[in-house]
């Protein structure tokens, strides 16, 4: 088993103990440690994890923002953010109220198709999927 697998399994402080042993030893070691950690994802910063790693934070913020608005719908105002205190201008306040209101609506109606763009990349992956399997099944089948 090679020492990265087995550092692996013992997690982040088992890297953390090389690069502090490797600068210990002799500081470019140390560099070299902490730069291979780093470049492979393994202390959670750099590249690894591509796209999902952004959407994944997307989700997490999205999450974050829907608990905030349901918590502010029980808050002091009792009625979330369209009946938040008035402004002394009921003009501006209307305003506000419908201006709000239209952005939740696109937010939604932008998460929907979100969704949906989502569904079609997976469909056609899975469809190119199967289509790759039958292909490949296909002259297996005809051999004797």
């Amino acid at each position: 088993m090679p020492i990265t697998a087995k550092l692996d399994e013992l997690g982040k402080p088992a890297w953390i103990a090389l690069v502090v042993l490797g600068f210990m030893v002799w500081w470019p070691i140390g560099v070299s440690v902490l730069a291979f950690t780093i470049w492979s994802g393994r202390m959670g910063c750099g590249y690894y994890g591509g796209h999902d790693r952004w959407q994944n934070k997307m989700e997490r913020m999205q999450h974050k923002m829907d608990w905030m608005r349901s918590r502010m719908s029980g808050g002091p105002w009792s009625g979330g953010w369209n009946h938040a205190p008035s402004s002394g201008n009921r003009a501006f306040d209307e305003y506000r109220t419908d201006t709000l209101r239209r952005l939740e609506e696109e937010q939604r109606e932008f998460r929907e198709f979100l969704d949906r763009l989502r569904f079609a990349k997976d469909k056609t992956e899975f469809d190119q999927f199967m289509a790759e399997r039958r292909n490949r099944q296909m002259p297996d089948s005809q051999q004797p």
